[in-house]
C-alpha cells in the first residue's frame, strides 16, 4: 500500500473497483449505443481484464446473451478452462438468476455490481443465489460500486425508450 492509499483507508479498496467499473460503464454505453439494454460485464484475473462485453439480446435474437454470460464465455476461452476460480466478474446491474446460475457454475469468487435490480436481481433484490448455502459455490459480493452511474445509464435509456413509445 502506497503512502496516499494509508491516507485513504478502507476506501483504498475501493478504487480498483471504480477503475474496472467504469470499463464496465464504457461496455453498457457501446450496448445503448447499439439499441440494447445498456448493461456491460469486464472479468478481471491477475489485475487484468480478460473479457469484456455488453448486452446483445436484440442483436442477436438471444435471450441468453446478458453481457455477464458473454463474458464468462470469453473468459473461459482466455483461461482455456470453464472453472473461472481466480477472477472477478465486474458488472453494471445486479445479475438475473440465469446469470447468477452461470456466475456459480463457473466457480466465480467475486462479483462487484454497480445497481441493484428490484425486478429480476438475484444477488441481493429478489434472491441471494450467490450466497445460497445450499449450492456448492458462494461468492463474494460487492454491491453499489458505482451505482448511481450504473442506474442513470438504463433509467436514461429506458426513458428514451418510453418517449419513443417502444418496448
Amino acid at each position: 500500500m502506497s503512502a496516499g492509499d494509508e491516507e485513504l483507508g478502507e476506501w483504498a479498496d475501493w478504487l480498483p473497483h471504480e477503475e474496472y467499473m467504469r470499463r464496465a460503464i464504457t461496455q453498457a454505453l457501446i450496448a445503448a449505443e447499439q439499441d440494447e439494454v445498456p448493461v456491460g460485464a469486464v472479468i478481471v484475473r491477475g489485475g487484468r481484464i480478460i473479457a469484456a462485453a455488453f448486452n446483445q439480446r436484440e442483436q442477436l435474437h438471444d435471450p441468453t446473451a446478458h453481457a455477464e454470460m458473454l463474458a464468462i464465455t470469453q473468459a473461459a476461452e482466455a483461461v482455456g478452462d470453464w472453472r473461472l476460480e481466480d477472477c472477478s466478474l465486474y458488472v453494471t446491474l445486479e445479475p438475473c438468476p440465469m446469470c447468477a446460475g452461470a456466475i456459480v457454475l463457473a466457480r466465480i469468487p467475486r462479483v462487484i455490481y454497480g445497481t441493484r435490480d428490484p425486478k429480476a436481481g438475484a444477488v441481493d433484490s429478489l434472491y441471494q443465489l450467490l450466497g445460497d448455502n445450499r449450492l456448492n459455490h458462494r461468492c463474494e459480493v460487492i454491491a453499489g460500486v458505482l451505482a448511481q452511474d450504473c442506474g442513470q445509464l438504463l433509467t436514461h435509456f429506458f426513458r428514451n425508450k418510453r418517449a419513443q413509445g417502444k418496448k
